[in-house]
């Protein structure tokens, strides 16, 4: 059996890891796009063939790790795509978001490449090619053992609380005459969500291939965030009359952002100001968490008994229409502002960032990871210019950091997550989905839990296991 690393090797994005049996079965566990500055050619190219990939599960919906399904079937596979219900439903709303967005991202990349003389980059789908992928998809609950083929590939879900139908992937696959278990974590999220359930243990694995994306970092501890929030409301809104501006993930963090707001409305201690959730996107996700809520945590499922709907409240508005997106920047009150993409590299977060840049009464509020070559990276990092549209801006509003919102469980959360595993058994821990400085101290730290084989693999590098 070989396992080889077509994405998030060494980096954040761009999931990819092929799987390819003793009986020559091949599967793909994830697609993701690569997101961030300068990576136009490596959403190109796969790096394998896609007539080649029999199977294809998924972990969850985030554009990382489901982003390039479309490109899959656009270049030729046409096998089952398994997941979770909510990961079908939300990859229904996001790979088309993604289509009309890579489609214009498209037609300015390649203005400035014809300018240069360059040759023009091919686009990656379109929407027939996304409706295509959709028809393709199987969705599969948590906790019920399914067979890719007969008697060689077995599969299971477990919840890893990242977002709305995320899951780890348990492969129990018969090689040389032995059944391997091999796991692959995805993202894994954080205990005590404040929306979703803590991530699962899971069965023992030989083979573990583990996310790292905070595997350097312990999430600041925070007593209350809700205060936190509301001091960040009170100090940019009425101490000092500017808008907040928030860039978050359109599932989950902006949802999470909605249901803090909520409770602080029906506590009556939200200040009296209009909140904007200016995102399509979000609309769309806000409406499938509400189908899903089973999957829910049951503290939010009390509180939803009792207020009807954790998603509303006096003086919230979801804006879909691009011309009231607009007309939000020209309002002159104070305001909150929260706005897709999380890592502030596409959407219209980005027109809003730029509007809002240059006045230091305002207050940019990071909630969540953003790769570091992306224009959220640059703000969280504190740069003092920033490009967006191509043009230089100064950081003259505040910046705000709130990692209480983050989805992706920091290196003790991450070990406590393998603390179901007994480290004498695990064959190999491959350690994906970081960067590379981040690894290097997880590995160590991982060492220190009894974990011995780790290895980091590059891009498209193989391994057999």
């Amino acid at each position: 059996m070989k396992i080889q690393f077509f994405g998030a090797a060494r980096r954040v994005t761009g999931t990819k890891h092929l799987i390819t049996t003793e009986k020559g079965t091949k599967i793909l566990l994830d697609c993701g796009m690569f997101q961030g500055i300068n990576t136009q050619d490596l959403n190109q190219n796969l790096g394998f063939t896609a007539k080649d990939i029999d199977f294809v599960i998924l972990s969850h919906a985030h554009i990382d790790h489901s982003g390039l399904l479309p490109r899959l079937v656009r270049k030729g596979f046409r096998g089952p795509i398994y997941c979770t219900p909510p990961t079908a439903d939300l990859c229904g709303i996001m790979l088309l978001d993604s289509a009309f967005i890579q489609q214009k991202d498209l037609e300015r990349i390649n203005e400035r490449r014809r300018r240069r003389g360059d040759e023009e980059l091919e686009l990656l789908y379109n929407e027939d090619d996304v409706r295509q992928t959709l028809d393709l998809m199987v969705p599969v609950e948590y906790h019920q053992d399914f067979w890719l083929n007969r008697d060689e590939v077995k599969v299971r879900f477990t919840d890893t609380g990242h977002i709305l139908g995320s899951a780890a992937i348990h492969l129990t696959i018969k090689d040389q005459g032995i059944e391997k278990q091999v796991t692959f974590s995805g993202d894994v999220g954080r205990p005590d969500d404040k929306i979703l359930r803590s991530p699962e243990s899971f069965p023992q694995a030989q083979i573990i291939i583990c996310e790292s994306t905070y595997g350097d970092r312990k999430h600041e501890p925070e007593p209350d965030m809700k205060a936190h929030l509301l001091r960040i409301v009170r100090d940019t809104c009425v101490t000092r009359g500017g808008k907040l501006i928030i860039p978050a993930f359109a599932i989950d963090r902006t949802q999470e952002l909605i249901y803090a707001l909520d409770q602080l409305a029906n506590e009556g201690s939200l200040p009296r100001l209009k909140v904007f959730i200016d995102s399509p996107l979000a609309i769309k996700a806000t409406s499938i968490m509400r189908k899903h809520d089973e999957y829910f945590n049951p503290d939010i499922l009390e509180y939803i008994e009792k207020d009807g709907d954790a998603f509303n409240f006096p003086n919230l508005y979801y804006i879909s229409d691009v011309n009231q997106s607009k007309a939000i920047n020209d309002l002159k009150e104070p305001c909150i502002i929260i706005s897709a993409s999380g890592m502030a590299e596409a959407g219209r977060i980005k027109h809003h960032i730029k509007n809002n840049i240059l006045d230091t009464n305002n207050t940019i509020l990071m909630v969540g990871y953003c790769s570091p070559d992306s224009l959220g990276g640059a703000l969280k990092r504190g740069d003092a210019e920033v490009k967006i549209f191509g043009e230089t801006y100064p950081v003259r509003a505040r910046v705000e950091v709130m990692d209480s919102f983050s989805g992706h469980a920091d290196y003790t959360e991450l070990i406590q997550f393998l603390k179901c595993q007994d480290p004498a058994q695990v064959k190999t821990l491959f350690l994906v989905h970081g960067e590379y400085e981040n690894q290097i101290a997880f590995k160590e730290k991982l060492h220190a839990e009894g974990f011995r084989n780790i290895e980091i693999p590059v891009q498209n590098e193989g391994y057999f296991v």
